[in-house]
């Protein structure tokens, strides 16, 4: 069976996996497709996306078009003649020039079971909304944002402690176990595209870090799941004694009840907070411009009083 030409497209960590995957898999990646370098850290030097690193470390060419719909950039793919075009996590809608230009199309790795989530930020909506599963979606790509056909998908359980950062972990992983899957089944024939159900639509738009204000009005159970779906980034915060900190590691219990933002002790080495529902417990934090701490040392060194409590403004 002959070599699928390749070409990956794709930015951040979440696409590395994957294409590691199509790098050691049965096929050739003739180049790799990724957004230019980019000022990072507090010295701001330029740094290159991780997907071209590891692409570097293979010898594989890597294209930076600082605009997809470049004419020389369309040129170089012609001139590349993919088979098809695999896109996870590239970061700008292709245009259809660059759709139908491989004759087995564009193919996308996306983190989410599709209809549901169709967007930027899948992985972390899906804990915020608080499912109890999620997985993988392989997709021929259209000019629609996430609407083409299913060509192959996978479950995995959402754990009550996940957070963004490590369910991010376990969808690359999948995505990179599925792509190989999809492409050596397209080959032999055994992949029949089907339509996206019109039911179950939902979005994921991309977060700010507004989107972690927490407002205490709201049931425990719902912070918790914001708490863990924006930790790692853009995490989850409100005001003490007017200064920011964040919340991680975040546990609900039915059994007690506060006034909503209210300051109501230390229980098992977690900070309980009242809630409009229920009671947020909360095993570590972070104030502003220091480092995280447990919830036990955050007591011991603040010292918070009866009444106190986080607010949603400074």
């Amino acid at each position: 069976m002959r070599k699928l030409r390749l070409v990956f497209m794709g930015t951040p960590q979440f696409a590395v996996p994957i294409l590691k995957a199509l790098l050691e898999s049965e096929d050739e990646v003739v180049a790799v497709v990724t957004q230019p370098d980019k000022p990072a850290g507090r010295g701001k030097k330029l740094t290159p996306p991780p997907v071209k690193v590891l692409a570097q470390q293979y010898g594989v060419p890597v294209l930076q078009p600082s605009k997809i719909k470049d004419p020389n950039f369309l040129e170089e793919l012609r001139r590349l003649a993919p088979d098809a075009i695999v896109v996870a996590a590239y970061g700008k809608i292709l245009p259809k020039e660059i759709l139908e230009l491989p004759p087995l199309g564009c193919i996308n790795v996306h983190a989410s079971l599709l209809p549901k989530f169709r967007g930027a930020a899948p992985i972390n909506w899906a804990i915020i909304a608080g499912e109890k599963e999620t997985g993988v979606t392989i997709m021929q790509m259209d000019e629609g944002m996430d609407t083409g056909d299913i060509l192959l998908m996978e479950k995995i359980p959402i754990a009550p402690d996940e957070t963004a950062g490590t369910l991010h972990d376990k969808l690359s992983q999948l995505g990179a176990k599925l792509i190989v899957k999809a492409l050596k089944d397209l080959k032999e024939g055994r992949l029949k595209p089907r339509k996206q159900p019109e039911e179950g639509v939902s979005y994921a738009p991309m977060l700010r870090k507004e989107d972690g204000l927490l407002d205490f009005s709201r049931p425990a159970e719902e912070l918790a799941n914001l708490i863990r779906g924006l930790d790692p980034w853009p995490t989850a915060y409100a005001y003490f004694r007017g200064k920011l900190i964040k919340f991680f590691k975040p546990e609900v219990s039915e059994e007690k009840e506060g006034s909503p933002g209210e300051i109501l002790g230390l229980e098992d080495g977690a900070l309980l907070v009242g809630t409009g529902k229920g009671v947020l417990k909360v095993r570590e934090v972070q104030l502003e411009g220091k480092k995280k701490i447990s919830a036990e040392e955050f007591f011991r060194g603040y010292r918070p009083g009866v009444g106190e409590k986080f607010t949603s403004r400074p």
